[in-house]
């Protein structure tokens, strides 16, 4: 991996991780279109600018990791539990889904959904505005939503902002309730790979290319995390399901094409 694939990948992980466009499905994306390997090596990049990430959400909202805001990151476990469940015990299929055909696929119905979604939004029936507000109920409702995320293309953020929306949540709550419930499953994701690819990270000579990548990563995931908040106080969701509706299908033609 050079120095420019370095950044390239982390503006990508930066920039997608809270979108709901899927970071996963565009580093898979990115990494066949720029050739890279997927080797240990590799793996571990994609470890340190997910952690990259989490100090995003940290920095955002300082505030929220605080013990008087123990009720709230309650509620954020309980949306956690179901994708750690669901997660462990089918990692080995989950892994057997992961290609371009397959995120293309859930790109263009992700997109689908989100215009349906934001056709039949009625702001009367989104009262909750604030997420120390949301409920156990919504916490796990929203939480079963994320599982969906498991596919690739389908997106965390998307998955999760969808399932807020539908139990209640306007927009910015929704987007706020999914940036704070990245950092448990971001933490665990993160963890495990680092124990698992733990040696690489230690041995590796290419430090360089990781200290630009965190450093990224970090950089353009704290500007989006504002930025998109700021977005949705004038726009709605619909941007983003025409932008998964087109992306995937030129990856279909793209990948089919390449193919042929």
């Amino acid at each position: 991996m050079t120095i420019l694939d370095s950044i390239i990948l982390g503006i990508i992980e930066g920039f997608t991780e809270f979108l709901p466009i899927s970071s996963t499905g565009h580093l898979i994306v990115a990494s066949h279109f720029l050739n890279i390997e997927q080797t240990s090596i590799n793996k571990a990049y994609e470890v340190i600018i997910q952690f990259a990430a989490i100090l995003a959400v940290i920095l955002n909202y300082p505030d929220k990791f605080t013990f008087k805001h123990v009720n709230l990151w309650i509620k954020i476990f309980i949306a956690f539990l179901p994708i750690a469940i669901i997660g462990f015990i089918f990692s080995s299929y989950i892994k057997e889904l992961f290609s371009v055909q397959v995120a293309a696929t859930m790109f263009i119905v992700g997109g689908i959904v989100f215009l349906i979604v934001e056709k039949f939004y009625d702001e009367k029936n989104h009262t909750v505005s604030n997420v120390e507000n949301v409920t156990f109920k919504q916490s796990f409702y929203i939480g079963l939503a994320q599982i969906f995320a498991l596919i690739p293309g389908t997106s965390r953020a998307g998955s999760t902002i969808i399932g807020a929306m539908l139990v209640g949540l306007n927009r910015k709550a929704s987007a706020e309730f999914s940036f704070l419930l990245a950092f448990p499953v971001m933490c665990a994701t993160t963890g495990y790979d680092l124990l698992k690819h733990h040696d690489e990270l230690l041995h590796t000579t290419n430090l360089t290319n990781l200290a630009i990548g965190f450093v990224v990563a970090f950089l353009v995931a704290y500007l989006t995390i504002k930025l998109f908040l700021k977005f949705l106080e004038k726009f709605t969701f619909v941007s983003f399901g025409v932008y998964r509706i087109l992306f995937g299908i030129f990856l279909l033609v793209i990948f089919n094409n390449n193919i042929n």
